[in-house]
């Protein structure tokens, strides 16, 4: 089994995107690193919008890399975007995805202690960033969304550092369970509950799961 390491990391800043020119940190570029991860997210790298991103819960971004292959031969007119960093995470992942990471698992990263804690929801920007509407829904549809973590412990982080799991309080809950649940099927008030108190989930995801279980 491979082991899960971090393939390179990646900063942006915030600038115009797109014929618009929407102001958006979504263009990444790769930094050698060492890099400081702290609790607002990795040094150097920006949001644009921080009712929509950034937060706690939304600190670092994390991407399975193994997943380009699959958006390039679906997607080979953005088969040149399709890299590491490309679709604006900060860490681009080997050896783990959504079927292998649980919600609420903590990873140990060089010295830092990171939480994955929620899935990513594509915006417009996304179709901006590559010229192409359809990849929202794509991203949707594919269950490859990538997880944002939470910083438990600032640290520093290096490319080629190990993912190595450090706990995890929900064994039953991998990402792609969650992904299901939230973006492809009804979500029964058994599993509404569970989410609600869900150890390490986001917490407006706990609180859209109390909010369902009081309209059924």
């Amino acid at each position: 089994m491979t082991k899960a390491a971090i393939l390179s990391i990646h900063t942006g800043r915030a600038a115009p995107l797109g014929p618009d020119r929407v102001q958006s940190a979504f263009v990444k570029h790769a930094v050698a690193g060492p890099v400081k991860v702290t609790f607002s997210g990795v040094q150097g790298d920006e949001q644009a919008d921080l009712s929509v991103h950034g937060g706690p819960d939304k600190a670092v971004y994390g991407y399975a890399a193994g997943h380009y292959a699959a958006w390039r031969a679906e997607f080979p007119g953005n088969a040149a975007l399709f890299v590491p960093g490309g679709v604006g995470e900060n860490l681009a992942i080997s050896g783990l995805d959504e079927s292998m990471i649980h919600v609420g698992d903590v990873h140990a990263i060089g010295t830092a202690l990171l939480q994955a804690c929620q899935p990513r929801q594509p915006c417009f920007k996304f179709a901006l960033r590559f010229d192409n509407n359809r990849l929202p829904k794509a991203m949707v549809r594919s269950g490859r969304s990538g997880w944002y973590y939470r910083v438990l412990q600032e640290g520093i982080i290096t490319p080629g550092d190990a993912v190595k799991l450090h706990d995890r309080p929900n064994p039953d809950f991998p990402f792609s369970r969650l992904v299901a649940l939230i973006y492809h099927g009804e979500v029964k008030a058994g599993e509404l509950e569970r989410m609600a108190e869900m150890s390490g989930l986001a917490a407006q995801w706990q609180q859209h799961a109390r909010e369902s279980l009081e309209k059924k």
